[in-house]
């Protein structure tokens, strides 16, 4: 007799919620918009729905081909294959956070702007050796990709699952060679307002920063994606680097990233700065913790109808419960 055994991570997909809890955070990020703009700005923590207007704007041609495609698809990691059904790639790829380039839902045009070469990674800070490298020697020095199916779940409740490609964390933390005195890697998205209009947006803290702990940098599920769907990274979704890491909120994972810094000190990072009392640095998945202004307790994955039950860590405890404990004191979700 055949018994399956559940993984921690394993829930029924048939359970759901009211849509309209999370309609709510719509409707009110809708009117935010009108208001004050420092306001307003502080309180977004993901994509607003607002009426920003392409409208007879003409975008500049779509970027050259990635000369990085031959690396694509990679061989898939089976330990990190995936439990829930695969988000249509049409939907993972349109429906995008990506301030830089505005705060609608429709960013995904927008980005196609953004130069992905020449692109150059700095690693500094607390390092043996400060360096920067071009993006394509980078991953030559990474060593072979690897796919791994995760979920995403963005802190405005809206989830999906996706075939990231790229290599762990662990590795570029090795290449960087950080002192034994760092305490954390600080991740720096490009800014360019020329060619990125919401860099314009002068109360938002630019550029883009995030960070980690070196032990969290470090755990197995951190994963740098530099491609998505067995192809290489579009735009809209952090080209040509991006950090990936499930167990936290969308927020979290800083995209299109061009320096890694080392320090002792911990980092304050972009929502934290326009928000803390809403967005800390942990940022970990609680359905049992709310966001001031809604429940975190379910959530909508793209392409489906019902909404379902969210995890802790996002389903992923048993690979990082470890790193937060006898830390009691700290704000760890949210």
């Amino acid at each position: 007799m055949l018994i399956k055994r559940p993984r921690g991570w394993e829930i029924p997909e048939s359970q759901a919620t009211p849509e309209g809890v999370w309609l709510d955070r719509r409707r009110l990020l809708k009117g935010m918009a009108a208001g004050s703009m420092l306001t307003g700005a502080a309180a977004l923590a993901g994509c607003m729905e607002e009426a920003e207007a392409d409208s007879g704007k003409q975008l500049a041609a779509a970027p050259a081909a990635d000369p990085s495609a031959g690396l694509y698809p990679p061989k898939t990691n089976m330990k990190y294959r995936g439990d829930r059904p695969m988000t249509a790639e049409d939907l993972a790829t349109t429906y995008n956070n990506f301030y830089e380039f505005g705060s609608h839902k429709n960013i995904w045009r927008a980005s196609q702007v953004l130069p992905i070469r020449p692109w150059t990674v700095t690693f500094d800070g607390m390092v043996e050796e400060p360096r920067s490298v071009a993006i394509d020697d980078l991953l030559a020095a990474m060593g072979p990709l690897e796919q791994r199916v995760y979920r995403h779940r963005c802190v405005e409740a809206w989830s999906m699952t996706v075939p990231w490609a790229g290599f762990p964390m662990k590795r570029l933390i090795e290449y960087a060679k950080p002192l034994g005195s760092a305490k954390y890697v600080v991740m720096q998205t490009f800014q360019n307002p020329d060619i990125a209009s919401g860099q314009k947006q002068y109360w938002y803290p630019w550029p883009y920063v995030e960070g980690l702990t070196i032990a969290e940098a470090t755990n197995e599920l951190a994963f740098m994606a530099t491609g998505i769907y067995g192809k290489p990274m579009p735009a809209q979704n952090g080209a040509p680097i991006r950090l990936v890491t499930p167990w936290k909120y969308g927020f979290k994972c800083v995209k299109s990233i061009v320096r890694f810094s080392f320090s002792d000190q911990r980092p304050v990072s972009f929502w934290e700065k326009l928000q803390a009392s809403e967005y800390g640095f942990w940022a970990n998945v609680n359905p049992e913790v709310s966001h001031p202004r809604w429940s975190q307790a379910t959530e909508q994955p793209l392409g489906q109808s019902d909404r379902i039950p969210t995890l802790l860590y996002n389903g992923y405890a048993e690979y990082v419960a470890d790193l937060y404990k006898g830390m009691n004191n700290e704000r760890l979700f949210m």
